[in-house]
This record gives C-alpha cells, structure tokens and sequence, in this order.
C-alpha cells in the first residue's frame, strides 16, 4: 500500500494530474483542463493552482496553462524554450530550466529528466519550437517521490532515473500510437524498479488503444506491483 504522507493525487484525464499537499499548496502537471474531453466537469473548475509544471508544448499538454497562470499566478515550470513563448504569451513567473537540473519550488523539489517525443507548439497557424520534451520528478512534503514520465517512448535511461531518484510512484502513458503503449510501458516499470503506476494518456481518443487491463496482463509476475487504474477525477491519498 502506498503512504502519500498526506499528499493527495489526482488523475483529470489524459496526462493532467492535480497535486494537493498536506497544507493544501496545489500542483498542477500538463495543465489540459477545459479541453479535455475526459476530465470531470466538477474537476475543471480549479480554485487554486500554486505551482505548474509541463512536460512538453503540444496542445493536449499546455492547452490552459497561459489562462491558469493569468488566473491565479503560479511558478510555471518548463524547458527553456517552452517558458520563452509562454513569457511571449503574458505569463509572468515562468521557470526555464534543462534536462538534470533541479530547482526548489514553494514546498516541492522538481528535477527535470529525459523523455523521447516531440514538442512543437502551434502558436496560431505557426509551428513553434519549444525545446525538448521532458519528465519531471518531483519531491512532495514527507518525502513522497514520484515521476510523470511526460509523452514518452520507452528508453534505457530509465534505470539511471530509478538508481538516481528512487521513484515510488510512476505516472506512465500507456495509449500506444503519439506514446508507449502497454508492452513499452510494461517494460519501463521494470527498467524503474517502481511499484505503484498510475496510467495515463490512454482512451482520451480513440486512436490511443493501450489499456490498464492490458498492462496489468504483461505485469502481472512483478512481485509487489501495484496498478492505481484510476478514473478521471478519482485520487489516491
């Protein structure tokens, strides 16, 4: 069983998650909320954002992230790039760092790691460059460590993230097609040594066809692996 340390996340949908800290300091990662055909109606209505993080600049990724930062002021963390055009957009306190660094924010320590997808950003009817795409992990008040993988492909480096950073929980796109699917996502739990995975980026639309089921099927002789298969809206803490 998982010990959040009364940390409470939240799956929205697709790679949006929302993380309420025991003091109630909220984070919001790849902040895709009103576009976003699977998160709850109730759940699009945030009340406080303080820190926001993204992976990467496509639409399905950062589609609110300039109106929820005019809204309520957060720190915005991103790849140097993608904080550049955010910047162009008004956003005001924009945090541009690169790969393997890590950086303090409010009650959170955020290091910034590899991933293996695409991120132009469609700004109007232009195709802007935004930097690599990346994933993050991210210490939680009472030491909780977890890992959103971002849009990724499977890739050998994960080992170095597990011996580095020691993940507890992995939050692992598994839809197949723009991402891993269930074989890739399978084999990077094994690569990380985590036990507890949340699923994401999956059955949003219908060309993303991987599945919970499918992934718990192709790891189902990990000794102590938990699949959190949440629906969107639902938490764990």
């Amino acid at each position: 069983m998982l010990e959040t340390h009364g940390n409470k996340l939240t799956w929205l949908g697709h790679a949006t998650f929302k993380i309420t800290t025991p003091s109630g300091k909220v984070i919001v990662v790849d902040p895709w909320v009103d576009g976003n055909p699977v998160c709850p109606k109730v759940a699009k209505k945030l009340t406080r954002v303080d820190t926001v993080l993204i992976t990467h600049g496509h639409g399905d990724h950062i589609g609110d992230a300039v109106k929820i930062a005019k809204q309520f002021k957060p720190q915005v963390i991103s790849i140097y790039e993608t904080s550049l055009w955010l910047a162009s957009k008004g956003v005001k306190n924009t945090t541009g760092m690169g790969k393997g660094g890590t950086i303090k924010a409010g009650e959170i320590e955020v290091t910034m790691v590899n991933a293996l997808h695409s991120n132009g950003i469609e700004d109007g009817k232009k195709m802007v460059y935004g930097g690599e795409p990346c994933g993050y992990i991210v210490r939680l008040p009472g030491g909780l460590r977890i890992y959103h993988a971002g849009d990724t492909a499977v890739f050998g480096d994960m080992k170095l993230i597990a011996e580095l950073y020691e993940p507890e929980v992995a939050m692992l796109p598994i839809g197949d097609y723009y991402t891993m699917g269930p074989r890739e996502a399978a084999m990077a739990i094994r690569l990380l040594n985590v036990k507890h995975v949340v699923p994401m980026h999956y059955g949003t639309f219908p060309v993303l066809t991987g599945t919970p089921e499918e992934l718990k099927k192709l790891t189902r002789d990990i000794s102590g692996l938990e699949i959190h298969a949440l629906k969107p809206g639902e938490s764990i803490g």
